[in-house]
């Protein structure tokens, strides 16, 4: 798997979630449980992450839809 967004922004990452289910493309959303863990402070980020042979689809939707700034480094 391939992360391509890391943050605590809830909207965000259900927004790039929608684009990757619209594209048909396969995404996880990581650590969503952490916040149990964390008293729902928010302080551990989630993370989007999709295949590995379609995150360069996944990061070219991403990048059309905006979200360019918000993309983790490519070599990670």
């Amino acid at each position: 798997m391939k992360e391509l967004i890391r943050t605590n922004d809830v909207v965000l990452l259900s927004f790039a979630e929608s684009l990757m289910k619209d594209a048909d493309i396969p995404c996880m959303i990581a650590d969503q449980s952490m916040s149990v863990l964390e008293g729902s402070l928010g302080l551990l980020p989630k993370r989007l992450l999709v295949a590995e042979d379609l995150a360069d689809e996944a990061r070219r939707l991403l990048i059309d839809a905006g979200l360019e700034a918000e993309l983790r480094d490519e070599k990670r």
